[in-house]
């Protein structure tokens, strides 16, 4: 069974960059055909797709985000990692990668497994 466990620094500052990395174990990320997703939950909001990497190393990023963001990954770690730059306090959320085959989803039930989460704050 796959699973995914995020990691990331929790509290940042203002205008910093935000790395979220998530290990996955029990898979590959290279192997078969996923993508390997990062969505977040603003407080009181629904999910908010961020980006994605396909098992052949593919990568998608969000429009919302622009520039902020350049999802890649380690095969060899077995991670895939979304660094978010210029964070803000509109930024605040929970970030979970997940796992689906379907690009942009937006609801959990577009995902086959995710993992708990990971909470950022941004503060000076």
């Amino acid at each position: 069974q796959v699973r995914l466990q995020e990691s990331g620094p929790g509290l940042v500052k203002p205008s910093q960059t935000l790395s979220l990395t998530c290990t996955v174990s029990g898979g590959s990320i290279a192997a078969n055909f996923y993508y390997w997703t990062w969505i977040r939950q603003p407080p009181g909001k629904g999910l908010e797709w961020m980006g994605a990497i396909t098992s052949s190393g593919s990568t998608y990023n969000s429009p919302s985000l622009k520039s902020r963001t350049s999802i890649y990954r380690d095969t060899y770690k077995n991670q895939f990692t979304l660094p978010l730059s210029s964070v803000t306090p509109e930024d605040p959320d929970v970030s979970y990668c997940a796992k689906g085959r379907r690009l942009g989803g937006r609801s959990w039930s577009d995902y086959d497994s995710w993992g708990q989460g990971t909470p950022v704050t941004v503060s000076s």
